[in-house]
């Protein structure tokens, strides 16, 4: 089972939490379903270069609460223009308010070790795809990079037409431990594609993290805090 199903999927109650947590009955199950789908794909088209890891969704009477996995916080806080102040966070509320008629409510996280998030890697290879850098290239960076912030394993996997190849192919790169048919295992699963003059790529990626993981950076900031 573990190599058939989402792996996110597979460990809801487990180890992970729904993305969407809410209760409806029958007649108002498909509606904020669809409009679940609504408000994350306009936030992921709006705020393209935020790098965003997840979006969660929390409903309460006639409100809904956006909390908002990002790796770069400051675009979400940004003007558009110069001339123009109004907030990207702002825009985005006031569209969703007037789509869904309910108080929208945001809260920002910031993700700190980029390179050992699963979606936020599988979204670097795509888009260093699309820039025309070799596969293997971009899956050892990122692998090393991962490896080196202390996680227990990753596992990427690309299938498409690779570097515009007349045919597809499936491409894979593993290192460290990933086993995905153990539930008690903290899996991170990301996917993403990337849109190149052959075709479509996809890129779907699996990392491990131990229970007690922290990014090996963090403690060496820590550390260096401490020290000064």
């Amino acid at each position: 089972m573990g190599q058939k199903v989402n792996p996110i999927g597979f460990r809801v109650s487990v180890n992970h939490d729904w993305r969407s947590r809410w209760f409806a009955d029958k007649r108002s199950f498909g509606d904020f379903l669809a409009e679940d789908c609504m408000i994350r794909d306009y936030i992921k088209d709006k705020a393209r270069s935020a790098a965003l890891a997840s979006i969660q969704i929390e409903r309460a009477a006639n409100r809904v609460r956006i909390q908002i996995l990002t790796a770069r916080p400051g675009v979400l806080m940004s003007a558009k223009g110069k001339d123009d102040k109004t907030l990207l966070l702002d825009e985005m509320k006031q569209y969703l308010l007037k789509k869904t008629g309910k108080k929208i409510f945001f809260q920002i996280d910031e993700i700190r070790d980029q390179d050992a998030n699963a979606q936020l890697i599988a979204e670097n290879i795509a888009d260093q795809l699309v820039r025309r850098v070799t596969l293997k290239r971009a899956m050892k960076r990122a692998q090393k990079t991962a490896m080196d912030l202390g996680v227990d394993g990753i596992k990427m996997l690309a299938c498409g037409r690779i570097g515009g190849a007349e045919l597809s192919r499936t491409e894979w790169m593993k290192e460290g431990r990933v086993p995905l048919h153990t539930l008690r295992a903290h899996i991170e699963y990301g996917f993403a594609e990337a849109k190149t003059t052959a075709g479509l790529i996809g890129v779907k990626v699996w990392v491990c993290k131990s229970e007690h993981y922290q990014p090996r950076t963090q403690k060496r900031r820590n550390s260096h805090a401490a020290n000064a």
